[in-house]
């Protein structure tokens, strides 16, 4: 080497990792394996939540509806009726819609709490077997969704409403005003409650689509029987 000449050296230039490579190494530091371990945890107990929460709802108002049908014969329930003054969340009236298997003890009220028990009546609406626009509301998919498979409802399928006192019996109608029966309106549409000079219809109400509460599934029926089951004297 001549003197005076400093030798030089190359630095090679540096390569960038691929991107799974730095993500594994990542991955592999203490620090980032305890958030992914936390991560999963976290999504396999929401995936367990999703799963439970239907099952739970199921259960509880199983245990709701068993402690109703138990007290709708006390004779303090059916004084309560004779005089309208049944209170939110006690029982109202039996429901029962053979085609879709369903047999449900509808409480009074349609607040969170009171439809727990599945099935809640509008308060306000006539009671079974009155003149005007009897209105039930039920869940489709929780607390044993009794309402689950309304859509298959179609004209001349029947329902029964059990009271303390009669059998009221409703068969659902034909299609009307330009839409079907049942069809689907805005959550907040309350027209469909609105009597109709003096028939003695029943609507009953429920979320749609399946899971969400963007809008309300309507199926109307009208009184076309009514057979006492004993005197109110």
């Amino acid at each position: 080497m001549e003197q005076g000449v400093q030798p030089s050296f190359v630095v090679p230039p540096v390569r960038p990792r691929p991107r799974r490579q730095l993500v594994a190494a990542a991955l592999r530091r203490p620090g980032a394996r305890r958030i992914t371990s936390l991560f999963t945890v976290v999504l396999l107990l929401a995936g367990i939540g999703l799963f439970a929460y239907p099952v739970a709802t199921d259960l509880y108002g199983k245990h709701r509806q068993s402690d109703l049908r138990e007290a709708f014969r006390d004779p303090a329930v059916v004084q309560a009726y004779a005089e309208r003054r049944v209170a939110v969340g006690d029982g109202l009236t039996r429901l029962r819609i053979p085609k879709l298997d369903v047999d449900v003890l509808v409480v009074e009220g349609t607040t969170t709490q009171a439809l727990r028990a599945g099935a809640g009546h509008y308060e306000g609406s006539p009671l079974p077997g009155e003149t005007g626009n009897l209105a039930i509301a039920g869940h489709r998919t929780t607390f044993n969704r009794p309402f689950n498979r309304l859509d298959e409802l179609g004209e001349g399928d029947l329902v029964e409403l059990e009271t303390p006192f009669a059998v009221h019996v409703y068969r659902a109608v034909a299609p009307f005003a330009g839409h079907a029966n049942p069809w689907v309106v805005a959550p907040d549409d309350f027209s469909v409650l609105d009597p109709e000079g003096d028939r003695s219809l029943l609507t009953l109400t429920t979320c749609h689509p399946k899971g969400s509460a963007e809008q309300r599934l309507i199926m109307r029926f009208e009184l076309v029987g009514s057979e006492p089951l004993r005197t109110t004297a």
